[in-house]
């Protein structure tokens, strides 16, 4: 059995340790009948050290509700690759990286898509033994490749990807992992594959995020695990941009990002020294 020790690959059974735990809620935004089973033997011990410090025992809560933040960010992107998929002429959406993602299992799909996971062999095999008997719900093809590879754009290519049709990508649980001059790699490597009316999707937290004293607690453990948060902006938009990009950035608890879950206040963009997450969407131009 393949098992999952990088840092970075771990978090990934964090989130779906988080999706499991949504599943059973009465008043779920989704079901994912898979996270369960991609939990591995360490993503309960995870999520129950985020739940410790999110919701001490002994004092009145400081940081942002994980679980709700995870439960609003994966109905977002739900929503926002089914749209995707409706468009006419989009054939194409990629996961990258895929992590312990289940929406090609969990979800239905029109018969004209392809559906690419690019991510670390590790991963990927580690999902396969864990679905093994389970059919995707849709043309899926796997990449299995590290995104810092320099190759895996040939890769994905390989994989039967086209980079002059439209395409749907969503880059989930990703940026705030890696130092903001492989982010913006990333962002370029990206564009560089994504013909005109391409759309993309992403989350990232802003600068006073990874530095604020009353985030420390939720820092701390994401550092301890090997995989701190070392990238953010407080101008997403401008920042997709640059990179051809004409984006939204919307934070949990506005109006369609929100669900009836998020329970802080939001505050506006203009207010400084406040943490947030965003979560982008656009299109290349």
């Amino acid at each position: 059995m393949t098992d999952l020790t990088d840092a970075v690959e771990r978090t990934a059974l964090l989130t779906a340790a988080l999706r499991s735990a949504e599943s059973l809620r009465e008043d779920r935004l989704y079901h994912d009948p898979y996270a369960a089973t991609l939990v591995g033997e360490v993503g309960p011990a995870l999520l129950s050290e985020i739940r410790a410090a999110t919701f001490p025992a002994d004092a009145a809560r400081t940081l942002p509700s994980t679980p709700d933040y995870n439960a609003i960010r994966t109905r977002f992107f739900d929503d926002f690759l089914q749209e995707a998929a409706r468009e006419e002429g989009m054939t194409q959406i990629v996961l990258a990286p895929a992590g312990m993602d289940s929406r090609a299992y969990r979800m239905e799909w029109p018969d004209h898509i392809r559906y690419f996971e690019v991510d670390r062999p590790a991963v990927l095999d580690f999902k396969a033994e864990r679905m093994r008997g389970v059919e995707p719900r849709v043309d899926h093809r796997v990449v299995a490749v590290d995104l810092t590879a320099d190759d895996w754009e040939a890769r994905l290519v390989g994989a039967g990807y086209d980079p002059e049709l439209p395409s749907t990508w969503l880059l989930e649980g990703l940026l705030y992992y890696i130092p903001e001059q492989d982010g913006r790699r990333m962002l370029g490597r990206v564009a560089e594959l994504c013909a005109p009316g391409s759309r993309i999707a992403a989350d990232l937290v802003n600068a006073a995020a990874l530095t604020l004293p009353h985030m420390r607690g939720l820092l701390d453990i994401f550092e301890g695990w090997g995989c701190p948060w070392v990238f953010g902006s407080d101008e997403p938009e401008a920042l997709f941009a640059e990179y051809g990009f004409d984006v939204r950035a919307v934070q949990p608890g506005e109006e369609g990002a929100d669900f009836g879950r998020w329970p802080d206040p939001v505050p506006p963009r203009d207010v400084v020294d406040v943490r947030r997450v965003f979560f982008i969407h656009g299109r290349r131009r």
